[in-house]
């Protein structure tokens, strides 16, 4: 506590009611470096193998249109290899113009990030934004499929909860 000398004789100190900060300030100083030293180890820098998924099935439409990227980067709409000039013209008559048709998206576990992201811009560009991304079902953690489940060339079902593209 801080003590102020009186004028007067006397042995009693009159208590300063004036608040201390310096110990709030040292707490401040503290807090300030642990959250700058920790900031950056906060990203995530994580090595992925996505495509198998344990979830439950979203159920399957009576006709879902299936959209494969191949391991050659080629185009197939359900099982008809289809151009990249000529993709949006197919697309458009498959779906018969409608555009809120949930397009299923599947590709090969060789073809690279990038490559996915080209044909989701593609059906961007083409007005088709209900993308789901299909996956195989697999059990528990080890990403193998489970037994009786679809193998990778087979018509897998599409994981739950697929994302719209932006």
């Amino acid at each position: 506590m801080a003590a102020r000398i009186r004028e007067t004789v006397g042995d009693d100190l009159e208590e300063a009611h004036d608040i201390n900060v310096t110990p709030f300030i040292d707490v401040i100083l503290v807090l300030l470096i642990i959250f700058m030293v920790a900031a950056p180890l906060a990203t995530v820098d994580v090595n992925v193998d996505l495509p198998g998924s344990t979830a439950t099935p979203a159920p399957r439409p009576e006709t879902p249109l299936f959209l494969t990227l191949k391991s050659d980067l080629s185009l197939a709409i359900g099982n008809d290899s289809v151009p990249r000039p000529a993709f949006a013209g197919v697309l458009d008559t498959r779906t018969k113009g409608d555009r809120q048709t949930r397009i299923f998206l599947r590709a090969d576990r060789k073809v690279g990030y990038g490559d996915l992201m080209e044909v989701m811009n593609l059906l961007r560009a083409a007005g088709y934004l209900k993308v789901a991304l299909v996956g195989l079902e697999t059990t528990g953690g080890g990403g193998q499929a489970a037994p009786g489940m679809p193998a990778a060339g087979a018509n897998p079902s599409p994981a739950p909860g697929g994302s719209a593209a932006p």
